[in-house]
């Protein structure tokens, strides 16, 4: 007997319940329409949505009320319920409002489905539909932080993408008009430094060791967000063992690099000549790249270096562009007019770097070396008493003999 009544009692209760999900099921288009003129009245900026971005958000809320009811009607077979009501709207949907107003929606509409079930349910389901409300809301929470947060994943890996192909652009001399409105995308403006500057730099050292693909963009978002703070744009990209950065608006990227540094993997890091803009950014990633390749030869040079810096061990290692800028730059100037700066540098490098006899084979005083070598220095940019820039100066002297330009012309 007391078996029978626990059965009856239990299908009295699962028959009222069922009796009281169909009148909320009877009133849910009212409930939707409720909720609509409140987002109107008390949302300023829902007002100023397009009318199709206003009729999506109408078909989630009314999703989100008839889900609420097949989940109140059996939570436990409808658990996943909450989750999939977002499903009705479009993957733009994320990007035509914020998480933040995600979330005054689904406030919005609870709250007047708090105060509107009072007038269209009997009193006495007022309390219970109620409290599965304030259950369900909190699942609803859950569900839109969830959408949000695969969307900005999903935003993330895209950028990375699309920043990994424009740097790859770049280092390979395929920039164009698309590359500076696809930068513009990933907030590229060209011109962040103080100075207004849209000059640009590229940057190659080694990348520090990475096991996934979460702790190169984790790499890459620091290395971005150091630059943005130094006053500086940057793209980044890993490519295979090595970090590659440019920077834009910036005519002092070593400065900038320095403040980078320790994002980079152990070894060099070379910095490309300044160029114009973003479009002329394949000439400093050659010489940058053509620099990495070459710093191994060069023990004791600086972190950062500039690519310049390493012109001699460039044209060592076969970059026949470093080649002809020695032979241009440092070997053609020295060719103007008597040749004497040119016989005077060459007789002080073969002498071993001492004035005395450098003036004793030519049969000059040593103040006049003195003096044509303060000359050389101011033409070529290179002091041939600093045994790096002597060394510079040597390179370049042999190159210009073997290409063998006309004097005061240039190599082609």
């Amino acid at each position: 007997m007391a078996w029978g009544s626990g059965v009856y009692g239990r299908s009295v209760a699962k028959g009222a319940h069922v009796a009281r999900a169909e009148r909320l099921q009877g009133a849910t288009g009212a409930l939707a329409t409720a909720a609509m003129a409140a987002m109107e009245e008390k949302l300023p900026w829902f007002g100023e949505l397009s009318a199709q971005d206003r009729s999506w958000i109408g078909l989630v809320a009314q999703s989100g009320i008839s889900a609420f009811v097949e989940w109140f009607r059996d939570p436990e077979a409808h658990s996943s319920m909450p989750t999939r009501i977002f499903g009705s709207a479009p993957r733009e949907f994320t990007r035509v409002i914020s998480l933040h107003q995600t979330v005054d929606l689904v406030r919005t509409t609870i709250e007047t489905i708090e105060t509107t079930i009072g007038t269209l349910l009997p009193p006495d389901d007022v309390p219970i539909v109620h409290e599965a409300i304030q259950r369900y809301a909190r699942e609803v929470a859950f569900a839109a932080a969830t959408v949000y947060a695969q969307a900005a994943e999903m935003r993330g890996a895209w950028d990375a993408r699309l920043e990994a192909l424009l740097v790859d652009s770049v280092i390979r001399g395929e920039a164009d008009e698309s590359v500076r409105s696809r930068a513009s995308a990933l907030g590229w403006t060209g011109a962040a430094g103080t100075t207004g500057s849209a000059e640009v730099a590229v940057v190659v050292g080694r990348a520090q060791s990475a096991e996934d693909a979460q702790t190169a963009s984790h790499v890459a978002d620091m290395v971005r967000n150091a630059a943005r703070e130094a006053g500086a744009d940057a793209l980044c990209a890993i490519q295979g063992d090595r970090l590659v950065v440019v920077l834009g608006g910036t005519s002092k990227p070593v400065e900038i690099v320095q403040k980078l540094a320790q994002w980079f993997g152990p070894g060099p890091i070379v910095v490309g000549p300044v160029v114009k803009d973003l479009m002329s950014a394949v000439t400093s990633a050659r010489a940058a790249v053509a620099g990495l390749r070459a710093a191994a030869a060069w023990p004791g040079a600086p972190r950062p270096v500039q690519a310049d810096e390493l012109l001699p061990e460039r044209s060592l290692s076969g970059d026949g562009h470093a080649r002809r800028q020695l032979a241009n730059e440092v070997y053609g100037p020295l060719t103007v007019g008597d040749g004497v700066l040119l016989d005077t540098v060459s007789a002080y490098l073969d002498s071993g770097g001492s004035i005395e006899a450098t003036a004793r084979a030519m049969f000059i005083h040593a103040n006049t070396v003195r003096y044509r070598l303060k000359r050389v220095a101011d033409i070529t940019a290179y002091n041939p008493l600093d045994p790096r820039d002597a060394f510079t100066l040597r390179v370049a002297l042999t190159l210009g003999r073997l290409l063998n330009p006309e004097p005061g012309t240039a190599v082609l």
